[in-house]
């Protein structure tokens, strides 16, 4: 299986997504693992247009996911991860798909969230799960575009949360 990179992201396909992130990686299928967008055809309508030409797209849910990454259906091509919080990617984990570190971009500030960085904002359900992949052995990073530098989340995330994390 081609995994070549996972970032959370909470705008899924979009500018950066789609062209700074995908080109660098010379991605080949962005696949964005959420359960809900993959029942909203409109959803997955505007991920569609964009997504660059000559990139293919798969939005799906955690369980079909898993099932066609195990099964070896995108062997041959370079696949990019995407997902709007870590609780698909934790799901994904622990169905058996090898993750082995995740890109922190953007999670978009709401009433219940707490501020982390610039454009990281989480649940406490997002906290739990950051500290399961670390205990599980995942490298979180933060890093918004390419030519940033990357950051490591957890320390980001402590200092966030007033030492907590």
């Amino acid at each position: 299986m081609a995994i070549i990179a996972t970032r959370i992201d909470g705008r899924l396909v979009h500018g950066q997504v789609a062209n700074l992130w995908t080109t660098k990686l010379q991605a080949t299928r962005i696949m964005v693992v959420d359960d809900k967008v993959s029942q909203s055809q409109i959803e997955k309508s505007g991920l569609r247009m964009a997504t660059p030409a000559g990139v293919r797209l798969s939005v799906l849910d955690v369980d079909t996911a898993a099932d066609h990454i195990l099964n070896h259906k995108y062997d041959s091509q370079r696949v990019f991860i995407v997902a709007k919080g870590p609780a698909p990617l934790l799901a994904l984990i622990n169905k058996g798909v090898g993750i082995d570190s995740i890109n922190i971009g953007n999670m978009s500030q709401t009433d219940d969230t707490k501020h982390i960085t610039k454009s990281i904002n989480v649940l406490d359900s997002d906290v739990a799960d950051f500290k399961e992949l670390q205990s599980k052995g995942v490298k979180l990073t933060a890093q918004m575009v390419p030519g940033d530098e990357s950051q490591d989340f957890m320390s980001l995330l402590k200092k966030g949360l007033g030492g907590e994390a």
